[in-house]
């Protein structure tokens, strides 16, 4: 009960000078570089990509950085709702939308996780696909069907999984000392990362990583984005409890590397679904799910190796 109690006395984080500046310092990132990509869009191919990717961000970062700023709950309210987002997208990519009973049986899960993220309960957090997985293996016989309900039941699990489980660890960090300074720093980073990586991916070309799976990533572009994104984790050191190099190397690894793998792995359940892209994000490039599956990997990887390394 302490621990619920404390969780919701947090303050808000908009009430540090540091949350204020560092958000500040962001946005105007994000706006000088829109103006610039926007003034030169129509004299380079690049920069009509590169406008196209980070306008959306004109519009997200503002709202994004407004809402985790807040006291809680309003945060994990925020990421929950992310996370139900990306499951619809999830589910519009394998065409199982329409199977409603599934569908709501993972946002429910999602809600589930939410609640008990704020309320700092792993136990049952970590249960949860548990549940998941048993309220889908029941569907099939209220519903008195078995027609390719193995393959519904699997799509349900692993959506849940990778959206909720792995994505809410992002609103278990925010329990941590700092945690709201944590979770911008890892969205910092991982959005930093792929941008940069495909710029660069342009003007060094080479061997792809995995050609049949993503065309665009380059092993050149990619260890370039890396490196440079760990060059950044430590300039942003300051966001992290403790600024010692084992923590923003760490970081900065996790984001960059479990970065990649996320956007491999949902481009592999893309090319199998035969689905690019649902509907565009805001306005820009890629739908929603493009920008959260880089987090899938990241968060649960940077949330463990972070309580190793307390």
């Amino acid at each position: 009960m302490n621990s619920f109690n404390n969780v919701f006395s947090q303050p808000a984080a908009w009430e540090s000078p540091v949350y204020r500046q560092t958000v500040l310092i962001v946005l105007l990132v994000i706006f000088v570089g829109a103006a610039i990509n926007f003034i030169f869009k129509k004299k380079s191919h690049y920069f009509m990509i590169a406008w196209a990717s980070i306008k959306s961000w004109l519009i997200l970062a503002p709202l994004m950085f407004g809402l985790m700023g807040m006291v809680a709950p309003v945060p994990t309210i925020f990421l929950t709702l992310l996370a139900i987002y990306g499951a619809k997208v999830y589910f519009q990519i394998l065409g199982m939308f329409h199977q409603t009973a599934f569908v709501w049986i993972c946002y429910t899960g999602i809600i589930g996780l939410g609640i008990f993220s704020q309320m700092n309960n792993l136990t049952i957090y970590n249960e949860m696909p548990m549940f998941v997985l048993a309220l889908s293996c029941l569907v099939p016989l209220f519903l008195k069907d078995y027609r390719n309900m193995i393959q519904y039941i699997s799509i349900t699990l692993l959506g849940f999984i990778f959206l909720g489980w792995s994505f809410m660890h992002l609103a278990l960090i925010m329990n941590f000392e700092g945690g709201v300074y944590q979770v911008m720093y890892l969205i910092i980073l991982t959005e930093f990362c792929d941008n940069t990586n495909l710029a660069i991916s342009r003007y060094f070309k080479g061997p792809k990583i995995i050609s049949e799976i993503n065309s665009k990533r380059t092993w050149i572009s990619t260890s370039i984005s890396i490196f440079i994104t760990i060059a950044l984790a430590w300039a942003m050191r300051h966001l992290l409890p403790n600024s010692s190099e084992k923590f923003w190397l760490a970081s900065g690894l996790i984001a960059s590397f479990g970065g990649v793998v996320g956007d491999m792995v949902m481009n592999v359940v893309r090319r199998d679904a035969g689905v690019k892209i649902v509907s565009g994000f805001i306005l820009g490039r890629g739908d929603f799910l493009q920008r959260m599956d880089r987090l899938i990997f990241v968060a649960p990887i940077y949330y463990f190796v972070m309580l190793g390394l307390s």
